[in-house]
């Protein structure tokens, strides 16, 4: 019987650290390990001796980076499967990673058990490789920022679903950026050179919203003119992207399901067949499971959708990202508004970070705008922070935040399975203001009804007889 020899695995990275840890965990599992400091000596043993079973390289390091080595390993060993690490996950270097051909993208810090168990499935056989995947366009205007474990999660799910053609559905609370996760999905793709073309269903009125879609011919309505070119037309070899997609009227729903699946459809009005090639994404905030149990949405059209699903976390869940993406907005919004640039101050990112953000990424880009234009100086700090608070969330000096109190009462109960949450938050809330306006005119029930923008009668039938103060 011939002798098995070990599976060579090489480590390539400047941090002599990384090497030694990776290479002791790997060698422990029973392969045959050699690490390299630098691209230009793993080249060098790459000609003198071979290509190796599997390799790990690290993206930035001295002289030749590892996308780099990876492009040239890959002409040298098209089917050598490399493992691409990084401490910097980014959609740029998840997307040049498997751009290049890469097995997998490992982010930085990683776990020593994990990487063994990657190798394995990388070299099942010793010598079998994955097969290069197709290339795609370079990113461009990175605008994702994130390096909490779900960002860097979602950011390794872009770069590598860019290069298929599949449809995806992107979960997540309004104002948490599902629209960049789409553009990026495109920019990234084969398709980046063609249009990129998005709609609001949500804010079409249903009636306008088919021809919307799918354009019209001249004379198919009232006030339709002249012929109309459609949504889906104008993404032609390129990707539509339909945001909201769970306020779309069940009618269209059916329509729409005939062009994912057939690829083709009639304009309103008209009798030629429209035939396109559109990568649809799909994005809600709605649990779509929810309304097809409810008649209101169809399932057929879910699991087209949903091919693959990419959720967006809210911001409170990935807080640490907040301070970077408070920085970098800030300085967009004094950029295009021509205002000195400024900064904030360790106390209000603090501040920042702590905050519940019920309007996600949208409000803390529109705090910023409000910033970059209204904050006195060129330090932003707690007090800056309470005036621009103000106006969108009406935050009291103090950091209280009623609204956010009140979404997370209200997912609360949801999630317990309680009804009627409506009257019960009216109820509450009207005593409530009426309890603080009553303290601050001292029981007068007319003063109270004034300051509040009620008749006195609506605050006496509301109060009941015989209160006076809370």
């Amino acid at each position: 019987m011939a002798d098995v020899r070990p599976s060579r695995v090489w480590i390539v990275d400047d941090d002599r650290a990384v090497r030694f840890v990776l290479a002791t965990a790997l060698r422990e599992a029973g392969y045959a390990v050699d690490g390299f400091e630098n691209a230009r000596d793993a080249l060098d043993a790459l000609r003198s001796r071979g290509a190796p079973d599997l390799l790990f390289t690290d993206v930035r390091m001295p002289g030749e980076d590892g996308l780099a080595l990876l492009e040239r390993l890959k002409a040298a060993a098209p089917q050598l499967p490399v493992i691409v690490m990084s401490a910097y996950t980014d959609i740029a270097s998840t997307a040049g990673a498997f751009r290049g051909g890469a097995y997998e993208f490992l982010s930085k810090p990683f776990d020593l058990d994990a990487a063994v168990a990657l190798a394995g499935r990388a070299m099942p056989n010793a010598g079998n490789g994955a097969a290069p995947v197709a290339p795609v366009p370079a990113a461009v205007n990175q605008e994702l920022i994130g390096d909490t474990p779900a960002m860097r999660a979602l950011f390794r799910s872009i770069g590598r679903l860019a290069q298929a053609p599949l449809s995806v559905l992107i979960t997540g609370e309004t104002g948490t950026g599902k629209e960049l996760v789409a553009r990026a999905l495109h920019r990234e793709s084969p398709r980046a050179h063609r249009p990129f073309v998005a709609l609001n269903t949500a804010a079409i009125p249903a009636e306008l919203l088919e021809s919307e879609l799918f354009g019209h011919e001249a004379g198919a309505f009232t006030g339709a003119t002249k012929r109309h070119v459609g949504r889906f037309e104008q993404a032609d070899g390129g990707t539509l992207f339909l945001d909201e997609i769970g306020d779309m009227p069940l009618s269209l729903q059916t329509r729409l399901l005939r062009v994912l699946a057939e690829g083709e459809f009639f304009r309103v009005g008209g009798r030629e067949l429209i035939r396109v090639d559109v990568r649809v994404i799909a994005a809600t905030h709605q649990a779509l499971e929810r309304l097809v149990s409810e008649g209101k949405f169809r399932a057929d059209l879910l699991h087209r959708l949903d091919v693959v699903r990419l959720h967006l976390p809210p911001l409170r869940e990935r807080r640490e990202d907040v301070p970077a993406l408070a920085e970098r907005f800030l300085a967009a919004a004094a950029r295009k508004l021509g205002a000195p640039a400024k900064r904030f101050a360790k106390p209000a990112l603090e501040r920042l970070r702590k905050h519940d953000w019920p309007g996600n990424v949208r409000e803390l880009e529109n705090l910023c705008w409000r910033l970059a234009a209204l904050a006195p100086g060129d330090t932003i700090g707690t007090a800056e922070l309470d005036a621009a608070f103000a106006p969108s969330t009406g935050e009291a000096s103090q950091g209280d935040d009623w609204e956010a109190a009140l979404a997370r009462w209200a997912r609360e109960r949801l999630a317990a399975g309680d009804a009627d949450l409506h009257t019960d938050a009216r109820e509450r809330f009207d005593r409530v203001l009426f309890d603080a306006a009553l303290e601050h005119t001292h029981g007068h029930r007319g003063e109270a009804a004034q300051r509040l923008g009620l008749g006195r009668n609506t605050l006496t039938r509301k109060l009941g007889p015989g209160r006076k103060r809370p």
